[in-house]
């Protein structure tokens, strides 16, 4: 078993019972752990103790961030195709395939794609020369159903396998490099209400959230709350365009297309990275 399965395991127990707010023994008794073991593991994968992660999971915190969010999504007039967000300590700018280029199927178009572990587990990325095309999450062997989504996506394209050239890059999406000589750009195809959410997806700075409703808000669609899910549910990026980071107007962390508790694990640790940055 993984760290990530172990961390997985104990954030899907801890939130089954965040009202009765279970004891470091008890989660660790859990993992069959001792509470030392278990401690230190949680706290060297997502830089905080279980006790905090507790706090982070509340509904009232949750609450609280969708009221700071309000002012972040005043933004429906900034969300061109050319805008962009910072992540960590990066600059994320997403370019949008163009019609003529989606017609031709990425003719002439080379990709590369590999396997990496994250701090979520195990993912699929691909790459063009312009950019990160596709980042999923694995759940067992996954892989061969993104590789033929991504061939059916651009059947003209060359696809290989390169580790070397996709580890630099997931290490870029996990602060693991700390400078980079260029943005993190993102190469991908999705409409035009696709893509202007996904844009405001990139204006919710790290450990902040947004509800449906405002993202629909800040697009200038205020009645479309349910399509903006579906886009959100299309994003082909995960992490980068932080879908992660939408969640119910109630405060509830709802869905989330690799899974809640990921999504969960994904929130601690963004969070208290975000706190070891702005103490």
């Amino acid at each position: 078993m993984s760290d990530y399965d172990r961390i997985a395991e104990a954030i899907a127990f801890i939130a089954n019972r965040v009202n009765s707010q279970p004891s470091l023994q008890e989660i660790a008794q859990h993992l069959h752990l001792s509470p030392f073991h278990f401690q230190r593991l949680f706290s060297r994968w997502a830089g905080v103790t279980p006790k905090r992660f507790l706090q982070v999971l509340t509904l009232e915190r949750a609450k609280q961030l969708l009221n700071e969010s309000k002012p972040l999504l005043e933004v429906s007039d900034t969300l061109g195709l050319s805008s962009g967000s910072r992540l960590y300590d990066h600059f994320v700018h997403l370019e949008a395939v163009t019609p003529g280029e989606y017609k031709m199927g990425g003719a002439g178009l080379a990709l590369e794609y590999a396997v990496h572990d994250t701090p979520f587990g195990k993912a699929f990325i691909a790459i063009t020369p312009r950019g990160i095309c596709s980042f999923a999450f694995l759940e067992h062997a996954e892989s061969d159903s993104q590789l033929h989504a991504l061939q059916k996506e651009w059947p003209r394209a060359t696809m290989h396998e390169n580790r070397q050239r996709t580890l630099a890059v997931i290490k870029a999406m996990f602060g693991e490099e700390k400078k980079l000589d260029r943005p993190l750009s993102l190469h991908v195809s999705g409409t035009n209400f696709q893509i202007s959410v996904w844009k405001a997806l990139l204006q919710i700075p790290p450990a902040k959230v947004a509800s449906y409703t405002q993202i629909a808000a800040a697009i200038g669609h205020p009645d479309s709350a349910r399509a903006v899910g579906q886009a959100v549910g299309a994003n082909p990026v995960a992490i980068l365009i932080p879908c992660h980071r939408v969640i119910q107007q109630s405060g509830k962390l709802g869905g989330y297309h690799w899974g809640e508790t990921r999504k969960q694990a994904i929130h601690v640790w963004e969070s208290a990275r975000h706190e070891e940055a702005h103490p």
